[in-house]
This record gives structure tokens, sequence and C-alpha cells, in this order.
């Protein structure tokens, strides 16, 4: 029996570095596709949108459901660090939110969420992500509460909502992202506390 050569586990490190290589062309494509034409794309069109052969998609994935739960959980993790940074930031709670819809704004091409038509949530570790996420988001907003930024009443779902709106860029709007963050700066306002104005007879 031949002695392992010292080069075997140089060789071994590639193949697993490009094998994850691979899987994140496989998932880069995936979203574009998905967003393009829908969950029904043919996993052929993703593959050769990934430059890869239609073995490697499924190599990788299995099956159609399981590539779109791999979307989904993406998805959620790219919003779950959205939320823990604006969080991290210890601003106002008006300003962690602005900072959170900033975010998603520029994560949008690589969200496939359920609310944009995407798979329902079934994996249990993606139910745990959307749960965090929820949790997260609910903190800001109480946080923005307790600091008086943010009126009483707006909800978490509100702001899940918006998000989610956010993220789908309108294919005839100039510079979605300038107009996205105006669209921001609007939705807050409505959250801040009313100021009642005295008006002198």
């Amino acid at each position: 029996m031949s002695e392992p050569h010292a080069n075997d586990g140089v060789r071994q490190r590639e193949l697993r570095r490009d094998a994850a290589d691979n899987r994140d062309r496989v998932l880069a494509a995936a979203v574009a596709a998905v967003r393009r034409e829908g969950a029904a794309v043919p996993m052929a069109t993703i593959a050769a949108d990934a430059g890869v052969g239609v073995g490697t998609v499924y190599r990788h994935f299995p099956s159609r459901e399981a590539l779109l739960g791999a979307l989904t959980h993406r998805s959620f993790q790219l919003v779950l660090d959205a939320a823990t940074s604006a969080a991290e930031t210890g601003q106002p709670g008006i300003e962690a939110v602005r900072g959170f819809l900033h975010q998603t704004i520029e994560h949008g091409p690589d969200l496939v969420l359920p609310l944009h038509g995407g798979p329902p949530v079934l994996e249990p570790d993606t139910i745990a992500l959307q749960t965090e996420v929820h949790r997260r988001l609910g903190a800001l907003l109480r946080r923005g509460q307790r600091d008086g930024t943010i009126r009483p009443g707006v909800r978490t779902a509100d702001l899940v909502i918006f998000g989610a709106l956010l993220a789908q860029q309108l294919p005839h709007v100039p510079d979605w992202n300038r107009t996205a963050r105006r669209l921001v700066g609007i939705y807050l306002a409505g959250m801040a506390p009313a100021v009642t104005n005295h008006h002198q007879a």
C-alpha cells in the first residue's frame, strides 16, 4: 500500500473549494433565473446560466425543492444579517430601521422569499432563521418606541412587508436604489410620532 502523498491534502482542499465555488455559482444563477422566470424554471437553464453541467446542479441539490429551499434559507440569512447589523449600530430605533431597509435594498437582487412568490418555509433550520428575523425586527421597533422615534402601533409585519416590497426592483424605474431610498424616507416619516403644531390665532 502506498503512503499518502503530501500533495493529496492540497488536492482535496482544492476539490472542496471547487465544489463550494460551483455551489455558490449555482445558487447565484438560480436566484436570477427564479426571479426572471419563476420557480418552475428548468434546472437545465440554471445550470447553463451558472456555466456548469446539469449533473453538477443535481449533485449539490438533488431536487428542485432542495434548490428552492436553499435559496429561501440563503435569503433569510441575508435578511437576518442585515437586521443584526442594524441593531448593532446603537442608533435610535428609527435610524436602525433605516439602516436595515437600506441593506434590504442592496440585497434585493439576491432575495427569493415566500412574499416574493418563493416556496413556503418548511425546513426547521429555515423556520428558525425566519423566526429570528422577526424577533430582531420587533426588537428594533420596540427600541424606537422606547426612545420616542417610532410611534406606537407599528408592527413587525408592517416592516417585513415593506422590506419585501423594496427588494422587488421595478424594471422600468431608473436608478432603483435611489428611488427606493427616497421611499424609505417617506415611510419612516409615517412611522415617526405625530407632531402637534400649535398655531397662534
